[in-house]
């Protein structure tokens, strides 16, 4: 587990912060009275509504505005932090002590994306349950005092699985998904104001005393618009207008979309955004995706962004004129079930967030942008007074300040005795040297690559290349399991005598090809999804090829086999030969060639097609589909080769082990479990053991290489 911040440290760092407040308040600038009235609204929390917030007002109803400052709560400017939360990507239990992480961490804001196919499974069927449970999520937001920023989309994207699309969306008749389509544009607009609808009986959005106060309409559109020619043009203004009909009183905004509407803010989505500015002189730079990490593929390395270039990528950003900026993501968290999106994400959203994705504070990245919020937080009575641009000064050829103020500074001499409002940044951009600069009437010794912040314009409260929290440490039990080499990945090896662990292992084989009553038979190569309806990642095909006593002399002779070879396959083909795993091919749209080995008479040829993760991001999502695409073709034949596209196929749908839940503990039942032999593991075979005897509680999976 995490390790705490140490006392000692951590006491420092609020006594500094406390000191600087005090000598704020010496020099007359009245931080703590400018902070608290910018604050207003987010504090006055009216009550909890229970557990899940039912009964009464969050807040006192307040009105969400903007100028070409910042975001106006209540009538007053604001600069907001916001932290990104997916709350399927978390269970319901988590929900409450994340908020509570959000929040000490110096978050205002919490910001998730709603997920279509989550809530709209099939069509007209909706759902907000369990870990969708959107209304329970934004009532505890609320209850912590915080703000929401609902991203509707409803594309998301989000690395989730069809990007959030409902698979049943695409065998609409004539859809296109993201132009100017009218099936399309139907189907949208019936979600987006369900969800719109729901949070108004709800009572969530800010003049209702709610927590909403932003929400989003498409998603990165301006991405893949090209794509569409002036379709998708009409398309994006559609959307926009759409978003603005269905009244909901609070702004709209639209992440890389330079061409936004007027009434929509477009936002900036990147690593750094601290030279964005939105299309309008009268919308607010907001930052809608700071990617403080990344989501990792299968087989890929895990990403890392050090916490020293988050912090300095925010400081940036308020220091050149922004004034919501969002963590992208402050807490990842997991893809249950089937919801990584692809192909071939893994189902760890982890994202090297502040919170990781078992609710731990990642150290010292969560501590280290925490004392960075609270700098932004003294510098916010001095960041909202500027009306035009802050004061600069070039302190080098790569340094320089952005001084917001009540007032004309004036920067050669000292600040004592100086009764203004006034904050300052001071960057070096330089990454390798440090600098040395004079300001105020002082000289500061700035890091390579670093923004000092002065919310006095005197005392360095903050700077973001130098850490004052606790790096965390972890610890592995050593009865977990592990591989016990890479030149041996098929064998499982248990460490013995853990505490934990037992060191017998029970097995359950997999039925290869058909299983259940629900196969069917018919001539040709069908599309994945049209036969699955994305009820499981896993199709079977099955077919059988007569094989001549010439065939068989044909390769003996020339010393080779036969070969199955398929045009295109997504994401994983495994080739099965009389019930024996002959082969197998991983990628997105790649071929497949594969050797097998044939005798003499009937024999039967299965494939397996599996889907990890359905395409997530790009133009015409509608048309990537899954499974086998060309030709399926048997070659190195006496006789030539054989086209077995057109063949009478057999289909299946799911893993029989899938379908009887052989992982859940109450269906122990549905399979025949023997004790696995040493050093026998076996593909396409389900593995479980017992995991701490004394609960009786068991893991399980199964091995399919």
């Amino acid at each position: 587990m995490a390790a705490s911040r140490g006392p000692p440290l951590l006491g420092f760092r609020a006594l500094a912060l406390a000191l600087l407040l005090a000598i704020l308040l010496l020099l007359g600038c009245s931080a703590a009275a400018a902070y608290a009235g910018a604050e207003g609204v987010l504090r006055q929390v009216v009550g909890r509504r229970g557990d899940d917030g039912g009964g009464g007002n969050f807040f006192e109803p307040f009105n969400v505005t903007y100028d070409h400052r910042a975001v106006l709560i209540g009538g007053k400017r604001r600069m907001l932090v916001s932290a990104g939360l997916h709350y399927p990507r978390a269970t319901p239990e988590m929900w409450p002590s994340l908020i509570a992480k959000f929040k000490e961490g110096g978050a205002d804001v919490i910001e998730t994306y709603v997920f279509w196919n989550g809530h709209e499974p099939a069509k007209g069927q909706y759902y907000f349950e369990e870990r969708f449970d959107l209304v329970k999520f934004a009532k505890l937001v609320a209850a912590e005092g915080l703000f929401l920023f609902l991203r509707i989309g409803p594309y998301a994207c989000a690395e989730w699985n069809f990007g959030g699309f409902p698979v049943w969306l695409r065998d609409i008749p004539g859809i296109e998904f993201r132009t100017d389509n009218e099936p399309f544009k139907a189907e949208m607009q019936t979600f987006v104001t369900k969800i719109v609808t729901l949070m108004k009986e709800e009572k969530l959005y800010s003049w209702q005393g709610g927590p909403i106060i932003l929400q989003q309409i498409e998603n990165e559109y301006g991405n893949i618009q090209g794509n569409y020619g002036q379709a998708g043009k009409r398309y994006m203004q559609w959307a926009a207008q759409m978003a603005i009909g269905l009244d909901t009183g609070i702004p709209w905004v639209m992440c890389r979309q330079t061409d936004a509407p007027e009434e929509i803010i477009d936002t900036c989505n990147a690593f750094y955004c601290d030279g964005f500015k939105p299309n309008s002189y009268n919308k607010p730079t907001i930052w809608t995706e700071d990617w403080d990490g990344w989501y990792a593929d299968w087989g890929g390395a895990l990403p890392h962004r050090p916490a020293e270039d988050s912090a300095f990528a925010v400081a940036r950003f308020y220091q050149r004129g922004g004034s919501l900026q969002n963590y992208y993501m402050y807490f990842g968290g997991t893809n249950f079930a089937r919801t990584a999106g692809g192909p071939l994400q893994i189902t760890s959203y982890d994202y090297d967030a502040p919170i990781d994705e078992y609710g731990i504070l990642r150290q010292p990245k969560w501590g280290h942008l925490k004392d960075l919020h609270t700098a932004i937080k003294l510098c916010e009575p001095a960041l909202i007074a500027v009306v035009g641009s802050p004061q600069y000064i070039k302190l080098g050829s790569m340094q320089e300040a952005h001084v917001y103020s009540t007032g004309e500074v004036h920067t050669n001499g000292s600040m004592a005795g100086n009764a203004q409002i006034c904050s300052a940044f001071l960057a070096n951009i330089d990454e390798h040297k440090y600098a040395s600069v004079w300001i105020f009437g002082k000289s500061y010794s700035l890091p390579p690559w670093s923004v000092s912040i002065l919310p006095d314009c005197e005392n360095v409260a903050f700077n973001t290349a130098r850490i004052g929290a606790q790096t965390s440490v972890f610890t592995v039990e050593s009865g977990s399991p592990s591989r016990s080499s890479r030149h041996k990945p098929s064998i499982l090896s248990l460490t013995s005598g853990g505490p934990y662990l037992s060191s017998t292992w029970w097995t359950s084989k997999e039925t290869i090809g058909t299983w259940g009553g629900n196969n069917f038979a018919v001539q040709g190569i069908l599309e994945h999804l049209n036969v699955t309806k994305d009820i499981s990642d896993y199709l079977w095909y099955t077919t059988r090829v007569n094989i001549s006593d010439a065939d068989v002399a044909f390769w003996s002779s020339k010393g080779v086999l036969p070969s199955l070879t398929i045009d295109k396959i997504r994401d994983v083909a495994r080739v099965f030969v009389n019930g024996k795993l002959a082969g197998s091919q991983v990628g997105h749209w790649v071929s497949l060639k594969q050797p097998i080995q044939l005798v003499e008479g009937l024999n039967e040829l299965t494939l397996l097609s599996e889907i990890v993760g359905l395409q997530n991001y790009g133009a015409f999502l509608e048309k990537d589909g899954a499974g086998f695409r060309g030709q399926v073709t048997l070659t190195g034949l006496s006789d030539g080769d054989v086209d077995l596209t057109n063949s009478l196929w057999t289909y299946q749908v799911g893993l029989k082990g899938e379908f009887s839940m052989i992982y859940a503990p109450e269906k122990q039942g549905c399979a025949g479990w023997s004790r696995m032999q040493k050093d026998s593991v076996q593909p396409f075979t389900w593995y479980k053991n017992i995991c701490n005897q004394s609960v009786g509680d068991t893991i399980k999976f199964m091995h399919a290489y």
